[in-house]
């Protein structure tokens, strides 16, 4: 199918209101996709088997990106493993299945870079998949993730469909969760450091050493990819995957320490105080960096550059800083 067909067919987009759901929005509006159905959580509950399977049923849907799912850092994983690990499977489940009781061929899942070993060959390739024990912060979410995976592979086995998967690399941008908590880093860091600039505070302390290396990745960078890797043809896709092992991943192949993105949210948010580093505090993984060949092959490269992300990021933040106050 062209692509120019693709973008006048219905396309649902699981999880719209969320980060990487509302960049994929923004991203197909952009392309002249003219039939992109949304649903709130109100007003279609992706737990509810029946309540999904009915969607499908009445919506002629053609197309589907599962970008739906329950999210947190390593506080909200370690004490909500059981929602985590249900709430994901049984989303990721009901949608794959009702598309496939609809006859809906084609479908993109979104997954994680934590489905790979913890300590997994850097950078981390698409087939280091189920080589070792997972990380144990984030196990319950990432086995819930991996099922993703593997529910796409399965029904394309069984029924040739063309169910695909992309694993993205750490993402930041607008609509992030900018929680004091619960929060990913590059947004703990924008809000700390914005508080900071704020209050006249002359430090900021950042746990662990500062030498950890990690890859971010802008969300409107993750929703290009995403649509990009959708629209590609079926012979291109399966030139670069395999029936077992059938994700891309999705990053910018380019890593930096704590300490550096620390250095870029100071200069984005204007403080100019002393940055400490509490190294009572754990670094954890020393590196996380994602292969990004197969998808380099495929076309596409990711183009905002970390400072430039930030900014963007910083910027929504204070755009909603009175919504997002808690």
């Amino acid at each position: 199918m062209s692509v120019s067909a693709q973008r006048d067919q219905r396309v649902f987009v699981a999880g719209h209101r969320g980060m990487v759901g509302s960049a994929i929005v923004r991203r197909l509006d952009s392309l002249g996709y003219s039939n992109i159905v949304l649903r709130t959580r109100d007003e279609l509950d992706l737990l509810d088997q029946q309540a999904v399977s009915r969607f499908f049923q009445q919506q002629s849907i053609e197309g589907v990106y599962i970008a739906a799912a329950k999210v947190g850092g390593i506080l909200a994983n370690n004490t909500y493993p059981a929602e985590f690990i249900y709430q994901n499977l049984m989303i990721e489940a009901n949608i794959i299945h009702a598309a496939h009781q609809a006859g809906i061929g084609k479908l993109l899942f979104l997954g994680s870079s934590c489905i790979y070993p913890k300590h997994a060959e850097q950078p981390m390739r698409e087939d280091a998949l189920l080589t070792g024990v997972l990380e144990p912060t984030n196990e319950p979410y990432a086995i819930a993730k991996i099922a993703g995976i593997k529910l796409c592979e399965s029904y394309n086995r069984q029924y040739g469909y063309d169910y695909r998967s992309v694993m993205p690399t750490n993402l930041y941008g607008p609509n992030d969760n900018f929680h004091p908590h619960n929060s990913h880093v590059i947004p703990a860091l924008i809000r700390r450091f914005h508080e900071a600039v704020r209050d006249g505070a002359d430090e900021v302390v950042i746990w662990g050493t500062g030498a950890p290396m990690r890859e971010f990745l802008h969300v409107d960078d993750m929703a290009a990819a995403s649509v990009h890797v959708m629209e590609l043809d079926a012979e291109t896709y399966r030139a670069h995957t395999q029936p077992m092992l059938s994700h891309i991943n999705v990053g910018t192949g380019v890593d930096c320490t704590i300490r550096e993105l620390a250095e870029t949210v100071a200069r984005v948010t204007g403080f100019a105080g002393r940055l400490t580093f509490d190294t009572s505090k754990p670094d954890g993984t020393p590196r996380k960096l994602m292969d990004v060949s197969r998808l380099r092959q495929l076309g596409w490269v990711a183009s905002i550059a970390l400072e430039d992300g930030v900014r963007d990021a910083y910027q929504w933040f204070l755009e909603h800083h009175d919504r997002i106050r808690s």
